[in-house]
This record gives C-alpha cells, structure tokens and sequence, in this order.
C-alpha cells in the first residue's frame, strides 16, 4: 500500500473497532497522516496541540500501534507531531496536508453551494474588502471546511508573506485553558490578534463558555479594526446559537451569511467522479450513479465511500462494481450515523461547557455550588434524552439515590422556566449531544 493516506482510511476503520464513537471522533479522527518511513518503522502524525498529543501518549498510543501492525503486518513506532511556531503559518494554512484537495479547483459547484462558493472566492481574492466577516452555515459534510481550507490556500498563493491561521472552536478553547494553565497568555493571543487571515471552524462550540467567548470577543475586534479577514463556519446561522453571547452574535451578522444546502444527484455524480480522478481510480458510470442514489445527504460520506473502494482495490485488486460497494455504503453510512446519546457524551458536553470536569460532575464526594448546577443540568438532560431509570440515573452520579435525582431535575425544570439562558444552554447542549 504506497499512499500513506489511503492505508490511514483503513486503520481509522481499525481504531473504530476497538472504541468508542465518542472517543474516536474526539481524538482519533483529528489525526492527519504526515509521513511513514519503512526503513525506520516510524508513522509521524499531525494532532491539533500538545494536550491532544499527550492524551493519545497516554491512551491510545498502543492502539494505534497495533492497527499499523494489522494493516502493515510489521511493527511500526507512532510518533505524533503538533503545529510547531517555525512551521505554523504553512500547517495553518493547509491543516490537513492534503492542499490538493481543499481548493477552489476540487470544490463542485451546484446549486446548493453556488452562492457560498461565490461568497468564499470573492473573500479569497480580495481579503478583508470584499465580505468581513464572512459566515459559512450547513450541516456537517457539505463542504464548509472545504471552502475554509480554499480560501486560505487561495490567500497564500496570492501572496506568500499572509499569515493564515485556523482553529476549531473547541481547540480555541483547549488552547486557552493550557495557556492560562501555563500563564503563557501573550503567545496565545500574538498567535490569534497578529494573523492576517483567521480561519475558525465550528465556531458553536465557543458558546456558553464565558471565559472563552470574552476571548474570542477582544480577539475578533482587534482583528476586525486592523481590517484582517475573518471567516468562520457552523452547524447553524448565528441567531441560532442561543448560548452565543449578544455581542458576539452581533459580530457574526454584521458580514455576509451564506448557507450550504445537500448537494443534487447531479452535483454528487460530479463529487464522486472528480474524488475517483484525484485519487486514481476508476470508477464506471453505473457504479457514480449507484452511490449518488444512495449516499445523498453528506460531502464527507461521498469522499469516504472513494476512499474505501481505492483501498479496496489496493488490497486486493477488486475492480468497483455495485455489488463491491454495497457493504462499502452500508460501512460509511452506519459509521457517519449519530452515535447513540450516552451518559458519558452528555456528561462530556456539559462538563465542556461549564468548563468543569466530567470526574467532579459524577463524583458522590464533590458537593460545593460551582459543580451541584452543572451536575443538575446533567441529570436533567440524562433524563430527558435516554432511557434510563431515575434510579439507573443516581448510579451513574456516585450512587445517589431516586430522590436527589427527582430533586435535580425538578429543580432544573423550574430554573429554566425563570431563567432563559440556562433555558438556552441547555437546549444548546441538547443539540450538540444529538448531533
């Protein structure tokens, strides 16, 4: 298997299999190929900062290893990589080291992304001046990260000295508590206010974190009065995020909103071909035809279906054909399937959110007023959203019994009908949680 990212699609596939949803999609999927050298039996790999990198050290390192084994049927040592200063304005701009692929040039245009894609490459080809802020909304899987990574790669073409910087709305907020942590707050913020071009993708997920969103705020400011460009992307148009403070919403709705809609067939038969051209295979017609009918609603499961058949057809010579891709759709559909709501991706959401730890929220010792309202908002939402028992619910939270579960979310209830911010964050979090 020569292409280090085409065996990546199947040790991913490896990793899903030995974890959970939640822990896949929280750390390995983050993971970008670098390099494999077989001489020295090393895999090098791109994770977003260094506490990624220390948690898969400490957890997931051995997994990884032994999936490069399965694949490669030798021992291969993992080594993981973060965007270090001297390389940053190169990896930032192409975070994925796969520039090929996330430009104007790879993007298909229809008709449900056409206004976007107009409104991205205005911004491209004249930063700052055309549409600032500029907010991409859709579903997941539409192409927004796509048209991020296009307009950065476009800038840097066009003038090599820009500094293009990208983040993920959770990373913005990871990076901010190891810097506050490290009380290195000037390299945070010489990082973000200095950039020529600020790329944020996901940006939701800033939301009800006040900390975090009085940071964005100054940062988004500082930016937009020395006339940088700013470009950011959600699940959702602005007005929508209700955990977004005020004066942030504001910011967002003051430039141009365009949405992404699901691609047509026609638009999808063009995707697959042209993921078929740039990784080198053939796939006939029949076969484009047979997967745009049945992978209709996501970009990503389109490009993951290419994938899967190109590595396929390298491990065993298999030509693509409709029977061949069957169970090919039926993998990356179920893969891309929500994941069933869980205890721990609820706990996990609000422990973000509140900025606490999921540890203090379940734990039966931990009882002062800073960790009771969040643990009640996730008891409250437990219940609403699974269907465990009140019972099962107190097990879950250090053994606490019916009654204190009963209490908290009749206490949570009553909350949000006085108070509609938590009435907005937790709907938020319910959301977040289902999607």
């Amino acid at each position: 298997m020569e292409n280090f990212k085409e065996a990546w699609v199947v040790i991913c596939d490896y990793c899903k299999r030995e974890m959970t949803d939640i822990a896949y999609n929280t750390w390995i999927s983050k993971i970008e190929p670098v390099g494999l050298d077989f001489d020295k039996k090393t895999a090098v790999l791109l994770v977003p900062n260094d506490f990624h990198r220390q948690t898969l050290e400490r957890c997931y390192k051995v997994l990884l290893e032994e999936s490069f084994k399965a694949v490669f049927d030798s021992d291969i040592k993992v080594e993981f990589t973060i965007p270090s200063d001297d390389i940053k304005e190169e990896k930032e701009t192409d975070i994925t080291d796969n520039g090929y692929e996330y430009t104007f040039d790879t993007f298909i245009v229809g008709n449900s992304n056409k206004f976007a894609h107009a409104a991205c490459l205005a911004v491209a080809q004249n930063p700052s001046k055309a549409y600032n802020p500029l907010f991409l909304y859709g579903n997941s899987g539409l192409g927004k990260t796509h048209l991020l990574y296009a307009i950065g790669n476009e800038i840097k073409k066009n003038d090599a000295s820009k500094s293009i910087c990208y983040v993920k709305g959770d990373d913005f907020t990871n990076e901010l508590i190891e810097s506050l942590h490290r009380a290195n707050m000037s390299e945070f913020r010489q990082k973000y206010r200095y950039a020529d071009v600020l790329l944020v993708d996901d940006v939701q997920f800033i939301g009800g974190k006040e900390s975090t969103q009085e940071e964005f705020f100054h940062t988004f400011e500082t930016l937009y009065l020395d006339q940088k460009q700013i470009i950011l992307t959600s699940d959702r148009p602005p007005k929508e995020i209700k955990t977004l403070d005020d004066r942030l919403r504001g910011r967002f709705e003051m430039g141009l909103i365009a949405d992404i809609q699901p691609p047509d067939i026609e638009t999808r038969i063009a995707i697959i071909k042209r993921k078929a051209e740039i990784m080198d295979i053939e796939i006939p017609n029949d076969v484009c035809e047979y997967i745009a009918n049945n992978v209709k609603n996501n970009i990503r499961q389109l490009e993951g279906t290419v994938k899967k058949i190109k590595a396929k057809n390298n491990l065993d010579g298999e030509k693509p054909s409709i029977k061949s891709v069957q169970n090919i759709i039926a993998d990356i559909l179920n893969n891309d399937t929500p994941p069933e709501v869980t205890v721990e991706k609820i706990t996990e959401e609000v422990a973000r959110t509140f900025n606490v730890s999921v540890e203090d929220l379940r734990s039966s010792k931990n009882r002062s007023a800073y960790i009771s309202g969040p643990r009640q908002v996730a008891i409250y939402i437990i219940n609403e959203m699974t269907t465990l028992t009140q019972e099962k619910i107190g097990q879950e939270f250090g053994g606490r019994d019916h009654s204190t579960v009963k209490y908290a979310i009749d206490t949570t209830t009553k909350k949000m009908k006085k108070d509609s911010n938590l009435r907005s964050i937790i709907e938020d979090i319910i959301k977040n949680c289902s999607s």
